[in-house]
């Protein structure tokens, strides 16, 4: 059975051993790193060569700050760049958190927190990446909108042959999207489907992921033809497209 590697990045020593402790009777092993340019050399050379499968990273470290480690995080080669990230930010602070998700994390966790609920995060992460976050796909693996292509084994999506950059959330969002194509879908329905949870108050972290799908798929952001908004509602994805 595989033993899921975590990397923390959190200058906090007292809190990252109580979530190391905590994490590993349910099975997860964790190394920590106190500092950003640590916690990216980790990253870019890790122990025994597995590369983690997911980094908890703290927003207020004592060199770099956590949204300039993620933006990095974001531009290295290979399997690093695309490790799933949980970020932790401070109480209250909405803006922080919607900057973190507009640089590539995938989820965050404000402090102080609940470490069951910092395990449940990381489970339902860490669940999104083996099954892709779909209950039920068709036999194809390749889902195709005119010159978008979608798929699900590679995780990848491609727009007339070139990448786009999405985070691994990101993906499942837009996969959740193209395989209810031309249905509505509320932002607790998309949620649900996405986290395993339901959608919570005032959480608003959708649409600033919605709006990185669209920079990343459609020729015009400001005005898609992919991904397209209901008012009052939710989202739809276009059956029809270019």
């Amino acid at each position: 059975m595989h033993t899921h590697q975590l990397l923390m990045i959190e200058d906090d020593e007292r809190l990252a051993n109580m979530v190391s402790e905590y994490l590993a009777q349910s099975g997860l092993q964790v190394s920590h790193m106190a500092d950003g340019a640590s916690g990216l050399a980790a990253l870019q050379e890790p122990a025994n060569g597995q590369s983690p499968d997911l980094v908890i990273l703290d927003l207020m470290l004592p060199d770099l700050d956590g949204l300039e480690v993620c933006r990095r995080i974001r531009t290295l080669s290979g399997a690093a760049a695309q490790v799933p990230i949980l970020m932790l930010t401070a109480k209250g602070d909405p803006m922080d958190r919607v900057i973190g998700l507009e640089v590539g994390a995938d989820d965050y966790l404000p402090k102080p927190f609940e470490p069951r609920e910092l395990l449940a995060r990381i489970r339902a992460i860490l669940r999104r990446r083996v099954d892709g976050g779909s209950a039920a796909a068709p036999a194809s693996q390749v889902l195709r909108f005119g010159s978008l292509e979608i798929d699900r084994d590679a995780r990848a999506v491609t727009i007339s042959g070139k990448a786009a950059d999405l985070t691994s959330y990101q993906f499942d969002l837009l996969v959740t999207l193209a395989e209810r194509a031309g249905r509505v879908l509320s932002r607790d329905q998309i949620m649900e489907a996405v986290r395993g949870r339901e959608l919570e108050a005032f959480d608003r972290s959708i649409d600033v992921h919605m709006g990185r799908i669209r920079a990343a798929i459609e020729a015009d952001a400001k005005n898609p033809r992919r991904i397209l908004t209901v008012r009052g509602v939710g989202y739809v994805f276009a059956k029809q497209q270019d």
